[in-house]
């Protein structure tokens, strides 16, 4: 069986981070002609939820860059890879020491997650925090009540670009650790950090399911530094035109804009679907 796979944001979803309808019929149409696909985001499942809606992904997903595999089947997770107290305390010290808020994501029993955090100082961070509870349907909770004992999956945080930088440098040198910054879609002098296990990534949750599914070959989709690890592993990999220069580096080949239904348009012809 071929795999497909898609990162979201930048990738499957538009600009309004949603499917349009010309992609939600080129999927249909894909799993007529017995192709599989899923997902590998850096998203929560509880995140990515509203945007992958009414769209049949039966096939295990992958969330957190590969920190969660999620088993639709069974609806439950079957691969975890969480952030030990160690690890989760060099963190909050880096961040505390740069002046950058921390937001706390964890994983609790039933698959719920919640996200814990200092008050926040920033326009730009009360605009994230906004979009957690409200548009992604997280529980936030204050960072001095976060339990010794729950399993956290990762640490975010939105921060001015020179101490985001800074921390991003410290924690990316950690040895157990995997940084990731990117530009902020709430304010252009902020810069967006996650922080997660190292050995986690969208490409080692990928090479763990694809044994047990049957898969042959994968072809993926991604835009970002987060999908560089898939494009390493997989047979084919394509990225958008609003792709990192690294990315589209290293892609099979660059397909049209993700706001231009680029991939939908590319699986069509891939697969001559009608």
């Amino acid at each position: 069986m071929d795999l497909v796979v898609f990162d979201l944001d930048g990738t499957l979803l538009n600009k309004q981070q949603q499917i349009t309808q010309f992609t939600r019929d080129t999927l249909v149409m894909l799993r007529e002609q017995g192709v599989g696909y899923t997902v590998a985001t850096g998203r929560t499942r509880h995140a990515a939820k509203n945007c992958i809606e009414g769209v049949d992904f039966s096939l295990p997903h992958v969330y957190k860059n590969g920190v969660l595999v999620w088993q639709p089947e069974h609806e439950a997770y079957s691969h975890q890879n969480l952030l030990s107290p160690e690890e989760i305390h060099d963190i909050l010290q880096s961040f505390a020491e740069h002046g950058v808020t921390p937001f706390v994501f964890t994983l609790e029993e039933g698959g719920r997650h919640t996200v814990f955090h200092p008050p926040v100082q920033t326009d730009a961070c009360r605009a994230l925090l906004t979009e957690l509870t409200e548009n992604r349907g997280l529980t936030a909770l204050p960072l001095s009540a976060l339990p010794g004992d729950i399993g956290i999956t990762n640490i975010s945080a939105l921060g001015a670009k020179e101490p985001a930088e800074a921390i991003h440098q410290a924690l990316d040198d950690h040895g157990h650790l995997m940084a990731y910054i990117g530009g902020s879609m709430y304010n252009n002098s902020y810069s967006w950090i996650d922080i997660h296990h190292s050995e986690a990534s969208k490409g080692g949750a990928l090479e763990m399911i694809k044994s047990p599914l049957g898969v042959e070959r994968i072809i993926c989709f991604g835009d970002s530094d987060n999908d560089l690890s898939m494009f390493e592993m997989a047979d084919e990999a394509y990225a958008p035109a609003n792709a990192l220069p690294e990315v589209k580096a290293l892609a099979t080949s660059v397909i049209e804009h993700h706001d231009d239904d680029g991939i939908a348009r590319f699986l069509r012809e891939r697969f001559s679907l009608s």
